[in-house]
């Protein structure tokens, strides 16, 4: 049913060329697809915003390095990959943090992660956070992290939330699944790696939060 939507559409838009070679890939006429990526209103997620009280309420110190993740919790966003990516760099001495906003199906599963990895106290999940609330976590932090892959054909097709840390002035780590690329710049803005190498996804983490100058960059 959706093939036959798509191919008798008119137009149809995507929101990658990711998507849009999907689009292909399904039959639809390349004549009739249109590229327009999503963007952010950028009077709401800016850089600069009153962060009082976040790290705060967790424990985390100013001194800290905070990492920042947003989204379902779903395996295919690579959150575990952050949570062993943590502990990596907390045990080369890092003082490092975590902290994960979402609920979804694998709640018990990263929750039991951060037990067996002993960072009870190093990585929060905090739940849903209130749309005003998030442009404020991602000023706090200090790279935000979604290490996508793809899991059973189901993948990343944008990421907007991407878009929203760019916003914020934040630099992002990626996966390099799916339609990231049409959300973070390689180099520019962030990193893309392979969500399924846990020493990538490390050592992108370790590139930023050591080097506050690139960050900024």
């Amino acid at each position: 049913a959706m093939r036959f939507a798509l191919r008798h559409a008119d137009r149809v838009i995507a929101n990658s060329e990711h998507t849009r070679d999907t689009l292909l890939q399904m039959g639809v006429s390349a004549d009739t697809i249109t590229i327009i990526y999503p963007g952010v209103d950028v009077a709401v997620c800016k850089p600069g915003l009153d962060t009082t009280g976040l790290r705060e309420s967790l424990g985390i110190t100013p001194e800290a390095r905070l990492v920042f993740s947003v989204g379902r919790l779903s395996r295919r966003k690579g959150f575990d990959q952050v949570i062993r990516a943590v502990a990596r760099l907390r045990a080369s001495g890092m003082d490092v943090r975590y902290v994960l906003a979402g609920i979804g199906e694998d709640w018990d599963y990263l929750a039991g992660l951060i037990r067996e990895y002993n960072l009870l106290d190093v990585a929060h999940m905090i739940g849903s956070v209130a749309d005003e609330a998030l442009p404020r976590w991602m000023n706090a932090c200090d790279v935000f992290a979604m290490p996508n892959r793809e899991i059973n054909g189901d993948n990343e097709g944008f990421g907007m939330v991407f878009i929203e840390a760019s916003a914020c002035g934040k630099p992002a780590v990626a996966g390099i699944a799916g339609g990231t690329r049409a959300a973070v710049l390689d180099g520019l803005t962030g990193f893309r790696v392979d969500g399924n190498r846990i020493e990538e996804v490390a050592s992108a983490l370790m590139k930023v939060l050591s080097d506050v100058a690139l960050a900024k960059q």
